[in-house]
Order: C-alpha cells, then sequence, then structure tokens
C-alpha cells in the first residue's frame, strides 16, 4: 500500500513535454510555469512547518495535497514566484491561522513593502515631487490610482474633495491586484507635462462633478 506520510514533501509534478515542434515561446511557458511549481513546494514546505497540526488538518494525504497544489497554482497565476514567496513569508508573520487562497490573494498582491492604508497612499501620492513616474513609490498601485485620480485635480483641490476621488479609483486597483493581476512598475520618463494655469472655481467644480459621476461616489 502506497504510504500517505509526509504530504508537505511531495512537489508538483510537470506535465509531460514533447521536444518535437516546440517553439521558444512555448519553452518560456513551461519554463514560468516550472518556476512557479517550485515556488508552490516551497511554499507548502514553509506552511507544513509554521503550521504543522493544522497543516496536516487540512491536507491529511497526498491526493488533497496535490489537489491544494493545483489549485494555488491556478489561483495564483497572476503572481511572480518571488510574489508569491513574499507573500507567503508575511503569511507567516501576520497570520495565526493557515491562510486560504483569498488571504494569499491579498498578501501576494501587497508586494515587498505591502499595500499602504488609503489616506497614506492619498498624502503619498499628493506629496510625490514631479515627474511621478520617477518618485520611489512604496507600491505601484499608489502612482497608478494617483495617475487616474488626475494629478492636476489632487494638487489643486482640498482634501476633502480629492481624496474620495482618489480613494475609489486606489479600492478598485487593490481588487484588481488581489484578483491575481499585475501592475506595470511606472516607465521611467525624463519630465512631465505641468500644465501652468490653475483651474478656476467653476472648473474644478466641474471637474470634481466629472469624476464623482465616473466613479459612483
Amino acid at each position: 500500500m502506497a504510504s500517505h506520510k509526509n504530504p508537505g514533501n511531495q512537489p508538483i509534478s510537470a506535465p509531460a513535454t514533447h521536444p518535437s515542434g516546440t517553439s521558444s515561446q512555448t519553452q518560456t511557458g513551461n519554463s514560468e510555469l516550472d518556476a512557479k511549481k517550485r515556488a508552490l513546494n516551497e511554499v507548502f514546505g514553509l506552511l507544513k512547518l509554521s503550521y504543522h497540526n493544522q497543516f496536516n488538518s487540512a491536507f491529511p494525504d497526498v491526493q488533497t495535497l496535490n489537489h491544494a497544489k493545483r489549485l494555488w497554482l491556478e489561483s495564483l497565476s497572476g503572481f511572480t514566484p518571488e510574489q508569491i514567496l513574499i507573500g507567503t513569508k508575511r503569511a507567516i508573520k501576520q497570520c495565526e491561522y493557515l491562510p486560504t487562497i483569498h488571504k494569499m490573494l491579498q498578501l501576494c498582491a501587497e508586494g515587498e513593502s505591502g499595500l499602504p492604508e488609503p489616506r497614506a497612499a492619498y498624502r503619498e501620492a499628493c506629496n510625490a515631487p514631479s515627474p511621478k513616474a520617477n518618485f520611489k513609490w512604496s507600491h505601484p498601485a499608489v502612482y497608478h490610482a494617483g495617475r487616474a485620480a488626475d494629478w492636476f485635480f489632487l494638487a489643486n483641490n482640498p482634501e476633502a474633495s480629492a481624496y474620495p476621488v482618489f480613494a475609489a479609483h486606489y479600492k478598485k486597483i487593490c481588487e484588481r491586484l488581489m484578483a491575481g493581476e499585475s501592475l506595470p512598475a511606472p516607465e521611467q520618463i525624463q519630465l512631465e507635462h505641468q500644465p501652468t494655469r490653475p483651474l478656476s472655481k467653476a472648473e474644478n467644480a466641474k471637474k470634481l462633478a466629472e469624476l464623482r459621476a465616473q466613479l459612483e461616489i
């Protein structure tokens, strides 16, 4: 009878491949997939060490463990192996109980430094010098939310008006991250266009109304 002991050490098996007719693109895809499988094997090893009793209860045999690994591999496919490992190490530090896939999506999306709170992200976006893309952001999500909210709008409106617009964009971007979507890093540029003429009160009010209508806030 096959032994079901020590399920945490069971690697994710790679599908058989045929060398004939394999393109370089396919080889690259297989290489990335293999890297993520190796990362997931390491992840489950770390989780077994950190949540020993909970781990053994959740994955009592090899079949259950392998099914879980395939599910995690599919669910975390939008993240790099490095992001998955960083999210796992953050889970071990923060979570008393074995993390769920939903929790792992959140922790992997936070990146190395973590997603800042919305208010802190807003202030970072407002205080970042230009060119914005060259600033060392705590997380790319802050930059993308600021750009979506419009830098000039943020700079020329009081927090009471500008923060809800920024927060709505930030919330949507964070939700996309937690769903497994990856954000591109800000593209480094030499200069960013900055309008020299400040908006009038009427122009500001019109722009704010348009943004609120667009974001339904």
